[in-house]
């Protein structure tokens, strides 16, 4: 059976909940019989998440899909490519440092996004291919997972999704914020899921 590692990430900044983390759940009081799914949640640091992440990439998955809130998007952005810089949140360009000294300038996901990103328009989920995945923590994960993959000669193929905020995280905001309910969310990952098994 196909094996898949779908990851999330605890809260960051202001937000005291994680729209990846709500999907994750979200996806769980239905999980799928197919494929084999493992959950994990990361840390928002960057040292502690690339440990967390080789050890679990150990586990040789045929997939890993990892999931990131995107507080400024109204659609779920599928990241096409995983870049060599790191940073915080609000770093300026030049405090963004490589993430692998010896590593390839960035990573391109080897999986169908486009059409990906078609499915989910047809079933009435707004979903576009993003380029890539900015230069904090999710893209991050997104580039060692490729380069971890590589490096231990892995068959794990590797996709990020940047979601957006869950409708209950914007109620107490002061300003407008796009958002998607997180069934939403959950029922754009299940759907991708279905093109893994």
């Amino acid at each position: 059976m196909t094996s898949v590692l779908i990851t999330a990430f605890e809260p960051f900044d202001r937000w005291r909940t994680n729209s990846s983390w709500l999907c994750l759940q979200e996806l769980t009081r239905e999980r799928p019989t197919e494929p084999a799914i493992t959950t994990r949640l990361y840390p928002v640091d960057f040292q502690a998440a690339k440990e967390k992440l080789a050890q679990d990439l150990q586990a040789n998955y045929d997939y890993a899909i990892h999931l990131g809130q995107a507080a400024r998007s109204s659609v779920i952005r599928l990241e096409e490519i995983g870049l060599n810089l790191g940073g915080g949140c609000h770093s300026p360009a030049e405090r963004l440092r490589p993430l692998e000294a010896d590593g390839p300038v960035a990573y391109r996901s080897k999986l169908p996004l486009d059409d990906w990103a078609v499915k989910l328009r047809q079933a009435g989920i707004p979903a576009q291919v993003s380029y890539h995945a900015g230069a904090h923590l999710c893209n991050a994960v997104l580039y060692w997972s490729r380069h971890l993959s590589e490096r231990l000669a892995l068959r794990t193929q590797s996709a990020f999704l940047h979601l957006p905020l869950d409708i209950s995280q914007t109620l107490a905001e002061r300003e407008e914020l796009p958002s998607l309910p997180v069934a939403v969310s959950a029922t754009a990952l299940l759907l991708i899921l279905e093109e893994l098994r």
